[in-house]
């Protein structure tokens, strides 16, 4: 890696953000700030479906137990949209390995991060698109293609362990998430065994590296704007900061971190696969004043020219590839700052 003169190895997010508030988009800002006088409603605190996935992670678990666990996880997918897993067979010394690179890696100074070409160049912070504070994501990540963790070594200098490790989290969550969409695609109909979803594997997935720096803005502004994902399946490693919301029943409730356990959301593919059953949920980060938080997160992605296809005809959605999906929220994000997604799509 280049020498970099000393500097800080924060983004310039506070800049960004005064940027905005200076010239932002007033009506954006009305129309997402609680009344005159009046506060948020307060955020209760809930703790998602719990799942034990020992008998489909490992050998040895019985016809009715695999029954009973898959049913539990398409009653989560179905009421939830969001549940938690253990004994995943991502082991914990792994995880806790990702987050001391995770550390040192957001510890280098933001030029570095910003042109050293870390990670396949995949160094991102806050939101580029945005027009007002509220569109602005209090955050930096590193987002990977799986097939760009194994760069050539000179492109991490004294940061060569990151990709070993980076490397067989991938390898751990991608196994994971895909037992699970298939387990998921099976309840459904999917002929048991035939590999879903199509078309995803190392060129196509990425894994997200996450944190969520001390936001001075706290509560105001968001380390990540409500949004739903557009994948199939995501797998979340989340630190015990805790800062992650979900929608339940029109309000936000708080995910509560617990140790151990591995989050999973469905994503805006699986909804319209599953003509709606499975629901991708809207969720957000919040900023904390004064803890960074760190997460670790999997997305599984199809190639752009899949079909996305249903589990049964007729469906309420027209026929779309994933690159027409993401190329249309891309372009409603530009445009409004705000991504529209599925609906876009319905017949």
């Amino acid at each position: 890696m280049p020498a970099f003169a000393e500097s800080t190895a924060e983004p310039p997010l506070a800049d960004s953000y005064y940027a905005l508030l200076r010239g932002g988009n007033k009506a954006d800002e009305c129309a997402s700030a609680p009344p005159p006088g009046c506060q948020a409603p307060p955020v209760s605190e809930c703790e998602l479906p719990m799942i034990d996935v020992g008998c489909l992670t490992a050998c040895g678990g019985g016809t009715e137990e695999r029954a009973a666990c898959a049913a539990a996880i398409a009653s989560a997918a179905a009421e939830w949209g969001f549940f938690q897993v253990v004994n995943h067979g991502v082991k914990q010394e792994l995880l806790e390995a990702m987050r001391r690179e995770q550390v040192r890696l957001f510890r280098l100074p933001f030029e570095a991060k910003a042109t050293a070409g870390l990670l396949n160049d995949s160094y991102r912070w806050g939101s580029p698109t945005a027009t007002s504070p509220r569109q602005l994501s209090w955050s930096e990540a590193f987002h990977v293609p799986l097939a760009g963790i194994s760069g050539s070594p000179c492109s991490y200098g004294e940061l060569t362990s990151i990709r070993d490790v980076t490397q067989e989290v991938a390898n751990a969550m991608s196994k994971l998430a895909n037992t699970l969409a298939c387990v998921l695609a099976e309840s459904l109909g999917h002929t048991a065994g035939q590999r879903f979803p199509e078309g995803c594997d190392e060129r196509t997935c990425f894994l997200r590296l996450n944190r969520y720096p001390p936001c001075p803005f706290s509560p105001d502004a968001f380390g990540l704007v409500p949004h739903t994902d557009s994948d199939f399946l995501t797998v979340l490693c989340q630190d015990q900061v805790g800062g992650l919301q979900l929608m339940k029943g029109s309000r936000w409730v708080a995910v509560k971190p617990i140790p151990g356990a591995l989050i999973v959301n469905i994503g805006d593919l699986f909804q319209a696969w599953s003509n709606n059953r499975y629901k991708s949920v809207e969720h957000k980060v919040v900023t904390n004043a004064t803890t960074e938080r760190y997460s670790v997160a999997y997305f599984l992605c199809p190639s752009y020219d899949s079909p996305i296809g249903a589990c049964e005809e007729p469906s309420p959605y027209r026929t779309f590839t994933f690159g027409e999906y993401r190329r249309r929220v891309q372009e409603d994000v530009k445009k409004t700052g705000k991504k529209i997604g599925l609906p876009n799509f319905l017949l």
